[in-house]
């Protein structure tokens, strides 16, 4: 299609063309031809290039396929992340490497019970981290949330359970500087326990064992914070059947803070040694007596005599039975409870009776040994006999009771 057009200005970049309608059209001004200027009268040919139109088509399309190849196929993946290893106070935690595809990755954090524990440095580097801290015997909820440019994406929630103090089985030993047959009995040790070891410095090792503080593995150990204890430590765990601490197993500590028990095998109830000292006393008191010598400081006419506390044990004991083949009658049924009892035998004072006649020193003796063995029983040591009220004669008395009778002796 032709177009004639007038020039009305030419300026250095732009000229201004006008139409036969007197429309204005800025037009480039190195697309004219030269020598023009303005009243000038050129001819303009427009037509559309369909071949150029085709080819530009054809690039775009191919542009596309390359981006949608390129960056639409794959996306970011959930972190995977377990368990390696669990103590009574840590959880290391591992994962498989961070696949981001095409997207930019802006963090990869850490949340325990549903809070933030922190970020991960290096997240494209670093598989595994350490939890320390923990409490003993309890449950945690661990999860990974990775972030990038192409969205949020989040773990499954990892539950870990601590140890107990019994369980040995989180152990990891590795080995330092130590004789062979040191380090064949650390094996063996270790081996009973449950635990595990391995030999080189690792993120899960708990425990660095040697005997001179040498050696790279130990530097790694003590750059990584790593107790460093002597084989002592492992038999400690081994007699006592639980996880001990290594304040007294450092390479330089004291041994008299080991603090060393009798194991699980040795350990006695606290009730035995009671038990043991209560026979020991009832042995003692069913067979020896009470010397009058040892009795509270009162005067011996004041003790009640051989017959009073005969009838006083009398009364909770049950009459003997009476053979035929004695010859003699039935003996009579003993007093009740409520039945008076004679006074003249009874309740006669100790000065009465040894005023109306006098005693032998053998009889002496054998009063006192009556009135012990009432008043000590087989089963009961002297020391559960307690004092009593004042009696009304300005006198004591004691007092033995138990689930049978009550029996009052004046003294």
């Amino acid at each position: 299609m032709l177009i004639s057009l007038t020039v009305g200005k030419v300026d250095a970049g732009v000229a201004v063309l006008l139409t036969e309608d007197k429309r204005l059209i800025e037009f480039p001004s190195i697309l004219l031809p030269p020598f023009i200027s303005s009243g000038s009268i050129v001819d303009i040919t427009v037509s559309r290039n369909l071949a150029s139109e085709a080819a530009a088509q054809k690039s775009f399309q191919a542009l596309q396929s390359s981006i949608l190849s390129t960056y639409g196929q794959q996306s970011p993946g959930s972190p995977v992340i377990r368990c390696r290893n669990a103590t009574q106070t840590s959880v290391v935690l591992e994962w498989d490497p961070i696949a981001i595809a095409t997207a930019e990755i802006r963090s990869l954090s850490l949340y325990r019970n549903g809070s933030k524990a922190g970020n991960i440095p290096k997240p494209m580097e670093m598989t595994s981290t350490k939890m320390s801290g923990l409490a003993v015997d309890t449950e945690y909820n661990f999860q990974l949330v990775l972030r990038t440019s192409a969205g949020v994406y989040s773990s499954e929630k990892l539950t870990v359970r601590t140890h107990k103090m019994t369980d040995l089985s989180g152990i990891t030993v590795t080995p330092g500087m130590m004789a062979p047959p040191l380090r064949e009995s650390l094996s063996g040790a270790v081996d009973r326990i449950g635990a595990k070891i391995v030999e080189n410095v690792r993120i899960d090792t708990t425990h660095f064992v040697c005997m001179e503080g040498r050696g790279r593995e130990w530097e790694k150990a003590v750059e990584m914070n790593i107790p460093v204890v002597r084989p002592e430590w492992v038999e400690g765990c081994e007699r006592e059947g639980r996880i001990v601490g290594v304040r007294g197993y450092y390479l330089n500590a004291d041994p008299k803070l080991r603090q060393v028990g009798q194991g699980v095998g040795l350990q006695q109830s606290p009730q035995q040694p009671q038990q043991q000292r209560r026979e020991s006393q009832g042995q003692g008191s069913s067979t020896a007596s009470i010397p009058p010598n040892q009795l509270p400081n009162r005067s011996r006419q004041d003790l009640p005599t051989p017959t009073s506390a005969n009838n006083l044990r009398a009364t909770n004991q049950p009459p003997p039975p009476s053979s035929p083949s004695e010859g003699g009658s039935p003996a009579p049924p003993p007093p009740e409870k409520d039945t008076p009892r004679d006074v003249s035998t009874s309740q006669m004072s100790p000065s009465q009776s040894t005023a109306s006649a006098p005693v032998s020193p053998e009889a002496e003796s054998s009063r006192s040994q009556t009135i012990s063995s009432d008043r000590v029983d087989e089963q009961q040591p002297y020391q559960n006999l307690k004092p009593a009220n004042p009696g009304g004669d300005g006198g004591t008395s004691l007092r033995r009771q138990d689930s049978a009778s009550m029996v009052d002796v004046a003294l």
